[in-house]
């Protein structure tokens, strides 16, 4: 596992220090990127074997996300294999776990992950509303890719209630990405519990003034409200809410 913990540490530290860091992640991409020099190194760690491992983790960490598939793109089309093929005759065990989660998009991690904590004995609801919440409706296209079958599908057969109705909300991907503003201040003094019409609000604005939504969402108990916090801190400031 200290390879496995040497990886996360360098990919949070090292790459091209003059790129302003995203606001995003601490991820940081080379300003001086040559795919094709990456694949040259790596297919003669292969064929080396001996250095493999460190040569491998030092391009794959040192790169950013997208600048990882132009070097899984090159690597294949120099070779003709798949890079993802490629380290599972490398590598085994949970170090290939990780390079492979390194060469996937990432949607493609988001896919699996959700894939993953649906099939567990009782699904992973925080991970799901983590995932969820955090999600463009990106992530539907490559989880029917695949999977061959749709998320809210997935989603439905999962317990019902307003907590199933908000996930499968969230993903058919009706939250708008624009900074939309919605007075919901009807909703706000609403004595009882209007789940449907919180959920249609929680799920097509992006931001929320002048209201304290936090406030709020206490009308709503168990994983329902779970969620919305979660909705709402990932709005509110997703980089954040990642943090924490």
């Amino acid at each position: 596992m200290f390879i496995i913990h040497k990886i996360l540490c360098k990919l949070s530290l090292e790459g091209d220090q003059l790129i302003p860091q995203s606001a995003d992640g601490s991820v940081k991409a080379h300003t001086n990127f040559g795919a094709e020099y990456a694949v040259l190194n790596i297919e003669k760690a292969i064929k080396t074997k001996s250095v493999v491992e460190v040569t491998t983790v030092n391009i794959l960490t040192n790169h950013s996300n997208e600048q990882r598939q132009y070097i899984a793109f090159n690597y294949e089309r120099r070779t003709k294999n798949e890079l993802a093929s490629a380290m599972k005759s490398a590598f085994s065990g949970h170090l290939r776990t990780m390079i492979w989660s390194l060469l996937k998009t990432d949607s493609q991690c988001d896919a699996s992950e959700l894939k993953a904590s649906m099939k567990r004995l009782g699904t992973d609801e925080d991970f799901l509303i983590e995932n969820i919440c955090s999600k463009t409706k990106e992530i539907n296209r490559v989880y029917k890719e695949m999977y061959k079958t749709n998320l809210e599908k997935d989603i439905i057969s999962q317990p019902s209630g307003g907590f199933c109705k908000l996930r499968v909300t969230l993903a058919k991907g009706r939250r708008a990405e624009d900074g939309s503003v919605i007075d919901y201040e009807l909703i706000v003094k609403r004595k009882g519990t209007d789940v449907p019409k919180w959920i249609s609000i929680m799920t097509k604005v992006k931001s929320y003034s002048p209201y304290d939504m936090l406030k709020s969402i206490n009308k709503v108990k168990g994983d329902l409200e779970n969620a919305f916090v979660n909705l709402v801190q990932c709005i509110q400031n997703k980089s954040l809410y990642f943090a924490d």
